[in-house]
């Protein structure tokens, strides 16, 4: 087992974008990581039965998840739908073995203590797995961003037939938002001028 003693000298990441994986890792030894990173932004930890995963976001990985915040956030005023965001909050629960800071996160319509939604930039593949995570935690949909596409998976009550999602069902439109036109979403996402992304969302928002 690699220890957590010396924070510093192990998280010393060449690649911005490079995950690290340790197995064996307690409960109180993943709390004691966190508390010791506090606030920062520099890293995103997961845990899940024991395998702790550290990444260090990269700008790309930044920029993509910014955009897609603050094409939502137009959405949510233009649309004038309820929400709470709340971002990269670390989610845990010890009795269900599992932690993570998603990439963006909001809860629809009323504050709750699990978000409704969360999104998860994906620039590399590996590690713990995503879908788990969220199903432990109770989210009822997740978003992936990858390769310049959305998907997009709801957590089903009965989910005996999908095994291979954790649960989760791929569908093509977010049933929590849907009126929101997730084509033109990703084609503004893909556009390198913040400005003109927004514009253009907005303007599609409202001739709907």
């Amino acid at each position: 087992m690699v220890l957590l003693d010396d924070l510093s000298q192990r998280l010393k990441l060449d690649d911005p974008e490079e995950r690290r994986i340790i197995a064996d890792v307690t409960w109180s030894q993943y709390e004691a990581l966190l508390a010791e990173l506090g606030d920062s932004l520099a890293y995103r930890v997961s845990y899940l039965d024991g395998v702790l995963e550290i990444v260090a976001p990269s700008r790309r990985h930044e920029t993509g998840k910014t955009r897609i915040g603050d094409l939502l956030l137009i959405y949510f005023l233009e649309t004038d739908t309820e929400f709470f965001p709340t971002g990269s909050t670390t989610f845990r629960s010890a009795e269900r073995q599992v932690g993570t800071e998603p990439d963006e996160s909001y809860c629809i319509g009323m504050d709750k203590e699990i978000p409704d939604l969360v999104i998860e930039v994906i620039l590399t593949s590996g590690g713990i797995n995503r879908l788990e995570r969220f199903r432990r935690l109770g989210v009822r949909e997740v978003w992936f961003w990858q390769n310049d596409r959305f998907s997009i998976y709801h957590l089903r009550e009965d989910s005996a037939q999908l095994t291979d999602t954790y649960g989760y069902e791929a569908i093509a439109q977010s049933e929590l938002l849907p009126d929101l036109d997730i084509n033109l979403l990703s084609q503004c996402v893909q556009n390198p001028n913040s400005l003109a992304a927004a514009k253009e969302f907005r303007q599609g928002i409202r001739e709907r």
